[in-house]
């Protein structure tokens, strides 16, 4: 947290078990934990954390919402709704290396379904990336250059490990050495 006061707002309201995570998380992490159970709108769950956090005069609220399969109509207009009404400081796209090239084409998808459903006049879209299980994608390692020159957005952050701390900020200079292998 860096000295941060962090609280984090549960807007998987659609995955059973999602708030009882975020409960576990939010301990070992000592963060608030913002949540209003399930089968709720999301976007209003967000404003409503972003409201509470600035009123306890929080530093950063991180809303964690429901994993998307872009193809998801639904749950994809879910997603426009909370980023049009809450306008957030940054929109993160949090994708598995290990799918390689298939994770341009979900971050691709993303955005245009960002871009479709939201009913804002400039729709706000991805404006970076974290990719889990980066220590393991060997040969697709060339899938995270493909990911930042299609979307002209960085990756921000790697999951190396099952940890807290094997979240990393990404390195270019290991993701060189792992090309030229």
């Amino acid at each position: 947290s860096k000295g941060l006061t962090v609280s984090i707002a549960a807007c998987d309201t659609f995955r059973s078990g999602a708030v009882e995570q975020l409960k576990t998380h939010t301990r070992c992490l000592e963060a608030r934990l913002f949540e209003k159970g399930y089968n709720r709108d999301a976007a209003g769950v967000a404003a409503d954390a972003i409201a509470e956090a600035k009123r306890l005069k929080d530093d950063v609220v991180l809303v964690d919402t429901a994993g998307r399969m872009q193809d998801n109509t639904p749950l994809m207009r879910a997603l426009a709704k909370l980023v049009a009404v809450n306008q957030p400081d940054l929109v993160l796209f949090v994708g598995e290396a290990l799918v390689g090239n298939d994770a341009v084409d979900q971050v691709s998808r993303f955005n245009q379904a960002l871009r479709e459903y939201s009913t804002a006049k400039n729709p706000r879209l991805v404006d970076g990336m974290i990719l889990t299980k980066f220590d393991t994608i060997d040969d697709k390692v060339g899938a995270a250059i493909s990911l930042t020159y299609v979307t002209g957005k960085p990756i921000i952050f790697v999951g190396t490990g099952q940890t807290y701390s094997d979240l990393k900020r990404m390195n270019v200079k290991m993701l060189i050495r792992m090309l030229l292998r």
